[in-house]
């Protein structure tokens, strides 16, 4: 529940004590933004003392009647606008008129009361009030986390491609410098290394582009009859190289052919990530099985590895942006730390979601359920 500040500036005593008898215990419930608003009442009898009361102890909400001895309730709105105060006011008057609340909401006025009102009157008027004020603020919650998650971004982006850029770098002016000579070994093992990096950094920023296509909703998906089986064997043949290097066996399981109405290039993502994963992530003569199997409308795709595992406290920070296990036995994997994120968000995109089963030193299995004819992902 929240709890807002009102402070009713009115000189007539019957006025201010109505409206704390009415307001007392009133309640406006806010399902929508899942939160109740409550309020804590304030009075004063003349604009000099609500302006004091303001600039002391600012309230979310004034009442402001029209007609003051003193400080007229235009004149006060006028310093509260001028003191950029975050306070929604509402103008109370016995003169009602098209021109007073014309004149009042060119002032910064929020809403408009005329007298007499009867306590429904007043409560609904609080009830606009008070939601506006939270869908405001959320607002401007929001805003602000939208631009730390941004500088945090762009730290985190700045920060992976400032270790490889300055190892290419490196490479380079050694070469340039002539300190390694063409066609020895140091020069080679300086070209390959320098297109390592090259390549993670490409790698890179075709998994941010991926994420962002996904996270935006702006890219075009082309849903077409998709055959998981033939997607995972591709997945598989891409890696056949890589892991025949360190002697790891890849093997598909399961349903031979798992047909789902899917973009193809999101269920190439999902299966390239989790495959390329159970390889970079497995040991020497390990093994990678992908297994496939229908649950009534699901599919559910599994794949396991016999790698070098992780611990819990590990598994729950796996899905996050830019998130890479440091360790010593992760030490040198290369990675843009984003492939887990793009399978977790593809998958939400399908009506379903990735779980994982890892223990150290035993392996690791991900397991992905999707909808397979989910109508909220055809465009």
């Amino acid at each position: 529940m929240e709890t807002f500040r009102v402070l009713v500036i009115d000189d007539e005593p019957g006025m201010r004590l109505g409206a704390e008898r009415v307001l007392r215990s009133y309640v406006v419930p806010l399902p929508d933004q899942e939160t109740e608003v409550a309020f804590v009442l304030s009075a004063a009898g003349s604009g000099e003392e609500g302006l004091e009361m303001i600039r002391s102890t600012p309230p979310d909400i004034l009442l402001l009647d029209h007609k003051l001895p003193g400080i007229q309730g235009l004149d006060l709105l006028d310093i509260v606008a001028r003191d950029h105060r975050d306070i929604l006011t509402v103008m109370i008057t016995a003169y009602a008129s098209i021109e007073t609340a014309i004149s009042a909401t060119k002032r910064g006025a929020f809403d408009f009361l005329a007298k007499p009102f009867t306590p429904d009157e007043l409560r609904a008027v609080l009830h606009k009030t008070a939601k506006h004020l939270v869908l405001q603020r959320r607002a401007a919650q929001l805003a602000r986390e939208k631009r730390q998650v941004r500088f945090q971004f762009i730290s985190v982006l700045a920060h992976e491609l400032k270790a490889p850029l300055a190892a290419v770098e490196g490479y380079v002016r050694l070469l340039q410098k002539g300190l390694i000579p063409p066609g020895s070994p140091g020069y080679d093992q300086a070209v390959d290394r320098s297109l390592e990096r090259l390549d993670g950094m490409r790698k890179l920023i075709l998994d941010l582009l991926d994420l962002t296509r996904i996270e935006s909703g702006q890219g075009r998906r082309e849903m077409v009859a998709v055959d998981l089986g033939e997607s995972a064997r591709r997945a598989v043949e891409g890696m056949q190289a890589v892991a025949a290097q360190r002697g790891i066996s890849i093997s598909v399981e399961g349903d031979p052919s798992l047909p789902m109405t899917a973009d193809p290039s999101e269920i190439d993502m999902i299966l390239n990530n989790l495959v390329t994963n159970a390889v970079k992530y497995n040991r020497e003569g390990g093994e990678v099985t992908v297994r496939l199997r229908a649950e009534g409308s699901k599919a559910v795709l599994a794949v396991s590895d016999t790698g070098i595992g992780m611990a819990p406290e590990e598994v729950g920070r796996l899905f996050g942006e830019f998130a890479r296990i440091k360790n010593d036995k992760t030490r040198g994997i290369a990675g843009s730390g984003l492939g887990l994120s793009i399978v977790k968000k593809l998958s939400a995109l399908y009506g379903g979601d990735v779980k994982v089963e890892s223990s150290p030193n035993v392996g690791t299995t991900f397991t992905v359920t999707l909808e397979r004819g989910n109508e909220e992902s055809t465009p």
